[in-house]
């Protein structure tokens, strides 16, 4: 049995992927479980847990082969809309809901649900059932969905957390307001105020 613990966004140069492992959107977010190849062999996916696999990752074995990650048919809606509020709107919903949703140029496409079928039915929109591939949205600060594959989730998620450090270090060196203001009663000194300045003061005038 093969076993991996190992993730690459690219492979090393010279390097081709021996197998191919075709895994559906739940598959590729458990970070240990037993898969089998394309060519039948069973693999030990052994990974830090919160490990999503996208496509086109490169699993490694324990011995240095390569193993290409595809997305496996499965049950999924496609959603679509007379009209660009609508199918706004049944994204905000779904989005309300935490569902996980791949957003195309005029259409969205999530996991079969007929509990959501019936919803975005009633928003409006038109459903159509398939059987194909499912690879939804990643969070802000976990890389965004790519088309073409020209630039990679490693790329996206460096630019997340480049533009997340920024305004960390941005609001890091805004200068601190360490006045501490009390409250105080009448001829009470001001915690500011040196002894003398508050010795000073006229006693208030009561009426």
């Amino acid at each position: 049995m093969l076993r991996t613990n190992t993730v690459l966004n690219v492979a090393p140069p010279g390097a081709a992927p021996a197998y191919v492992v075709k895994l559906a959107y739940d598959e590729r977010r458990k970070p240990r479980q037993l898969v089998t190849l394309d060519d039948g062999a069973e693999l030990a996916i052994l990974l830090p847990r919160g490990t999503v696999l996208r496509p086109g990752t490169l699993l490694q074995t324990d011995d240095g082969r390569l193993i290409r990650v595809e997305a496996a048919p499965q049950a999924v809606l496609v959603v679509t809309a007379p009209d660009h509020l609508t199918l706004t709107r049944a994204a905000y919903h779904l989005g309300n809901r935490h569902t996980p949703v791949e957003v195309g140029p005029d259409y969205l496409r999530l996991e079969a649900d007929p509990v959501l079928r019936d919803m975005l039915v009633g928003l409006g929109t038109r459903i159509e059932e398939r059987n194909e591939p499912f690879e939804p949205e990643m969070g802000a600060y976990g890389g965004g969905h790519r088309h073409g594959g020209e630039e990679t989730f490693a790329e996206d998620y460096a630019l997340a957390q480049r533009l997340y450090d920024e305004h960390a270090q941005a609001a890091s060196s805004m200068p601190l307001h360490t006045h501490a203001h009390t409250h105080h009663a009448h001829g009470q000194a001001h915690l500011d105020e040196p002894p003398s300045a508050a010795s000073s003061r006229p006693p208030p005038r009561h009426p």
